[in-house]
């Protein structure tokens, strides 16, 4: 199931976007402010953003530029061209005037998905650091070397590299591998990471996987960064 994120002080128009939304089978996440919203993309990932500009504590404009690889479709009621356009070259994925059509932001939001899933199966090869994997052969390598996974960790991997800077928290890791391995569950889960962890560090002596305490697992970007530099 799909989740798209509401940013929206006004509880009204959220209500009936979350019900809206339900109807069409979206699970729905709120935030009221941009404050909030960034506090929760820092250890979440929705499928999709429904951002309103005028918001308490970080402007939509404000919080715009800090969302990273999650579709972002504005709705604000200023119409002006000008804005649109703006909006649109600062990272917005779409843009739609209140008041708006329900129907037409049903066809928009299931337009950007079906781009968003588009651009994931056009890049089968993910990188990190030293690691490469190939979705295509369903293979990994590190440091040209090949590293033999199971399901459940090959899952665990692509999950991470196809979002690098983010939390993955334990219940989202779940459902997000549950399609390619349905018998992973939160009990096994840590003995699968840590396998994984292992495996890749055995390799090149590096440690790829972090736990972030009470949360999930994520990359570790240090690796990212002394590469890049």
């Amino acid at each position: 199931m799909k989740k798209i994120m509401i940013v929206d002080d006004d509880v009204c128009i959220g209500d009936m976007l979350e019900e809206l939304l339900a109807k069409e089978n979206y699970s729905t996440v709120r935030a009221y402010s941009g404050t909030e919203a960034l506090l929760y993309l820092s250890s979440h990932r929705p499928d999709l953003i429904l951002l309103d500009l005028m918001l308490p504590g970080l402007s939509g404009e404000e919080l715009l530029p800090l969302i990273r690889n999650i579709p972002v479709i504005v709705l604000s009621a200023k119409a002006a061209v000008s804005d649109k356009v703006e909006l649109l070259l600062g990272g917005a994925s779409d843009y739609i005037t209140k008041p708006f059509d329900r129907s037409e932001l049903l066809a928009r939001i299931a337009v950007q998905l079906r781009k968003a899933a588009a651009a994931v199966e056009d890049s089968p090869v993910f990188t990190f650091d030293d690691i490469r994997l190939d979705t295509a052969s369903r293979t990994v390598t590190v440091s040209g070397l090949q590293v033999r996974l199971t399901k459940t960790e090959y899952a665990i991997l692509k999950l991470l590299i196809r979002n690098p800077s983010q939390v993955i928290t334990k219940s989202l890791m779940l459902d997000r591998i549950s399609e390619d391995t349905p018998d992973c569950v939160e009990s096994s889960l840590k003995v699968h990471v840590s396998n994984l962890r292992r495996k890749l560090k055995e390799v090149s002596g590096k440690d790829y996987i972090e736990a972030v305490w009470g949360i999930g697992f994520k990359l570790n970007e240090d690796l990212a960064a002394e590469n890049e530099s």
